[in-house]
């Protein structure tokens, strides 16, 4: 590494400490003080089942809940892709989660927000092969949705000292 690739790690590094960075993952970190302390709300169906799963991968297994994690999917499907014959051969599936993350002893909200994104998927022409794209696609949006409501339960809430 030339010198002046490493004055400017230094640089950054220095910068980075005193702009109050604290990792998610690191001592004093909210996803650390998270983790194991969220009570996920219990799953009502398939969507919910795969959303919910991604969500205690994340925050690990409850071991002593302080926080209530709370939510409500609704998804909507679209056909994108026509064939010459007039067939839909493409889905779009756009999903929204409103979750809410509040202080159990309290009751008092920590968060109220909401997340949005989309995936497709090809419908074959083979009912196995699409029943599986589609079970597939929703997966997916569900990872996607989980992923983002960590990312911004993370990144904003303050936690009760």
């Amino acid at each position: 590494m030339s010198s002046f690739d490493r004055r400017t790690v230094l640089i950054s590094l220095v910068a980075l400490a005193g702009c109050g960075f604290t990792p998610a993952y690191g001592p004093g970190g909210t996803g650390a003080a998270l983790r194991g302390k969220v009570d996920i709300a219990a799953p009502k169906g398939r969507q919910s089942y795969n959303l919910s799963n991604r969500l205690i991968d994340q925050f690990g297994p409850t071991e002593t809940p302080l926080y209530r994690l709370t939510y409500d999917i609704t998804t909507e499907e679209n056909d994108i892709g026509l064939t010459r014959d007039g067939d839909i051969n493409r889905y779009h599936i756009t999903g929204t989660v409103k979750f809410t993350l509040s202080d159990i002893a309290t009751g008092r909200t920590l968060l109220d927000s909401s997340t949005s994104n989309f995936t497709s998927y090809s419908a074959t022409g083979n009912s196995v092969d699409t029943l599986t794209a589609t079970r597939d696609a929703y997966e997916r949006l569900m990872t996607i949705l989980a992923d983002q409501m960590m990312s911004e339960i993370i990144a904003t809430v303050e936690l009760p000292s």
